[in-house]
């Protein structure tokens, strides 16, 4: 008989939880469970994810090994003459905001996250994977009823993106106008070529006709990928960056990625500060997170962007925070489409993965249901301008999936997020809440965030107007107040196991997430 295993798992789609929560059912562990969840991300928020995008995720075991799986997107390893390029600009309405994505054949990088799955579940899944493939097999082939979220995204965000083929107007618009809510997705090719990759294995996406298709498309039409890019992905097992923070040992995503080094740092900052003395939401603590954030971005441009490859970058970075702390302590005391899914089981396993594909790059590869990353056309994946990358690389990334070790070296907090450049001071916040302020998961997830970057102060509603209209702002920075909670603010999904073994767990609001717990 098999045995059911007790886990909690926090993730963007109601039904993306399930396909983790059936691997529990079937036996599976944390890691069944999260390359479940990430394969149905792939159905159910296809907006944000893709097998042709790219990753992390960050394990520790039950024998209390910690180990990151780096299955990101490369650099080519060679540039296609610009005068030929496909790239271009589109603009993604957040609302309250437009904020510039390129795309094109010339926007993509060599994708990861097919690589990532399969050594995931080799190196540390229970399960086959045509089980663990099987929910989303499911859902692509009979369809999933579009909710809220993906609407929004849909139609306010990605809509010129998805609709840009023939094959993405078949699937994001059947009928002539784009998906609403309470229609019906449905990915029929997506479940084919699923079941194909999951029969031919690796080989199947990075040199079968999957990638022939991909890479005759991008020599004849303006991209950079070649077959020789493809065959020589390889997916990096890294050590995560560890630090202590209160005494807790947090594990984040190493360089050459950067998100989790400048979580890293801005923690480094705020250990000189005793935040039990600051009430959450105060003048102190709004001043105090646009302080941090400010310095952490000075750093970051001064120290961080141009040697992300670099030998020991993260420790000669970190090593820097002397050099910033008297002017952040001077301030302070002058008072100043990415998803993610964490996953806990009872035997002591923690997945915490974030994967995106970047907004899409418009291509799907023909056939496959699958979109195409556009991860060389994000603004805050090239901070040296468009162009300018190296060849055949780890591009850098904000994803930073952590982990909160307690005494006993096991998880007690899993999380991460989604959410472009806020990735970083969305986990931040969130670490605070629960570490310093000492919150529920759901208080800690849901309570209001903000932002700061390039001297405007993003605020969501929540905090007292009296407090935001008294922030200390110099003359050239500006607030610029949310309506409502947004996306823009990030995809915090938690999971937190108390003292008595308890798992509790949050999906944050801003994304339609959802947590839930399979008990035996």
């Amino acid at each position: 008989m098999i045995k059911k295993v007790h886990g909690v798992i926090a993730a963007g789609h109601p039904e993306t939880v399930q396909a983790g929560l059936a691997m529990f059912d079937a036996g599976g562990n944390a890691f069944d469970a999260a390359v479940a969840c990430l394969l149905a991300a792939c159905v159910t928020e296809p907006g944000l994810t893709s097998l042709a995008g790219g990753g992390f995720l960050l394990a520790h075991t039950n024998s209390n090994h910690n180990i990151l799986f780096d299955f990101f997107t490369q650099t080519p390893r060679s540039k296609c003459p610009r005068s030929q390029l496909d790239f271009y600009p589109v603009g993604v309405n957040f609302g309250t905001m437009i904020q510039d994505f390129h795309i094109g054949l010339g926007s993509m990088a060599v994708p990861g996250v097919w690589a990532g799955v399969m050594r995931v579940q080799e190196t540390l899944g229970r399960l086959p994977l045509s089980v663990v493939a099987e929910p989303a097999i499911i859902l692509a082939k009979y369809g999933v009823e579009v909710n809220s979220f993906q609407a929004y995204t849909f139609s306010n965000l990605l809509q010129p993106i998805l609709l840009t083929t023939a094959e993405g107007r078949e699937i994001y618009a059947p009928k002539g106008n784009i998906l609403k809510a309470g229609d019906r997705l449905m990915m029929t090719h997506f479940a084919e070529t699923l079941e194909a990759l999951v029969s031919g294995g690796r080989g199947e996406f990075y040199h079968g006709e999957i990638a022939q298709q991909l890479v005759r498309d991008c020599q004849n039409k303006g991209g950079h990928l070649t077959l020789e890019d493809l065959e020589n992905y390889t997916v990096i097992e890294r050590n995560p960056l560890t630090l202590n923070y209160r005494g807790k040992t947090l594990l984040t995503n190493p360089p050459p990625s950067s998100g989790g080094t400048l979580i890293a740092f801005a923690l480094k900052l705020l250990s000189s500060v005793d935040l039990t003395k600051i009430q959450f939401g105060s003048p102190q603590y709004l001043n105090l997170l646009k302080t941090v954030m400010q310095v952490t971005n000075i750093a970051r441009k001064e120290r961080l962007d141009g040697d992300l490859h670099e030998l020991n970058i993260a420790e000669n970075f970190l090593s820097s925070v002397s050099n910033y702390q008297e002017p952040f302590l001077h301030s302070v005391n002058k008072w100043g489409s990415t998803t993610h899914i964490s996953v806990l089981d009872q035997e002591g396993n923690a997945a915490s993965v974030t994967t995106s594909n970047g907004e899409g790059s418009g291509y799907m590869i023909p056939g496959t249901g699958i979109m195409v990353n556009n991860m060389l056309g994000e603004e805050d994946l090239n901070p040296q301008g468009f162009h300018q990358w190296l060849e055949n690389v780890r591009i850098s990334s904000m994803m930073s999936p952590t982990l909160v070790l307690n005494d006993h070296h096991k998880p007690d907090i899993v999380l991460g997020s989604g959410g472009s450049n806020r990735i970083r001071t969305a986990i931040l916040q969130v670490l605070l809440n629960l570490i310093d302020f000492k919150m529920s998961v759901e208080d800690a997830v849901n309570r209001p965030r903000v932002h700061w970057e390039n001297h405007r102060f993003d605020i969501e509603p929540g905090f007292d107007e009296e407090t935001v209209n008294h922030l200390n702002l110099s003359a050239q920075d500006s607030i610029r107040l949310w309506p409502e909670k947004n996306m823009f603010f990030g995809g915090v999904n938690t999971l937190v196991k108390t003292s008595d073994g308890e798992l509790f767990g949050a999906g944050d609001i801003r994304r339609n997430g959802v947590s839930l717990n399979r008990k035996n």
